[in-house]
């Protein structure tokens, strides 16, 4: 199977984003969503047309966020699924593109995959942790 990545990534500029430390809007002290959706002018401005935004999913924060427990819910440190998708929607009106740091073979001991590979019984998860 031959695989193409996309044309655009022969010339994307990308700036990379750890939400945590960018910007807070919230002054919780750690950085959110909100944030950089407030910073995509002056990224723009940087002649940069792509983010890649390390994780921001559901972690307990013992490997930076690596250590995700789940894949479909943004971590509330950082925001909500809304503004994620208005992140998206607001890059988009950039000509901007948003690439998310996704490694899927990392994934918190909370994750229900993890849980279900501890089962005593066999199971489809049993040999994904060893």
């Amino acid at each position: 199977m031959k695989h193409h990545l996309p044309a655009w990534l022969d010339t994307a500029a990308f700036y990379q984003v750890y939400p945590q430390s960018f910007q807070d809007t919230n002054g919780d002290g750690i950085g959110d969503l909100p944030g950089v959706i407030a910073r995509l002018d002056y990224i723009r401005s940087l002649g940069c047309d792509a983010l890649w935004l390390n994780p921001i999913f559901v972690s307990p924060m013992r490997d930076a966020g690596y250590d995700v427990a789940d894949f479909c819910q943004v971590a509330p440190r950082y925001g909500t699924n809304a503004d994620a998708r208005r992140l998206f929607r607001e890059a988009k009106k950039r000509g901007m593109r948003v690439v998310l740091d996704l490694v899927a073979g990392h994934t918190s001991d909370q994750h229900p995959w993890f849980k279900k590979s501890a089962s005593p019984a066999a199971n489809t998860y049993s040999d994904w942790y060893i």
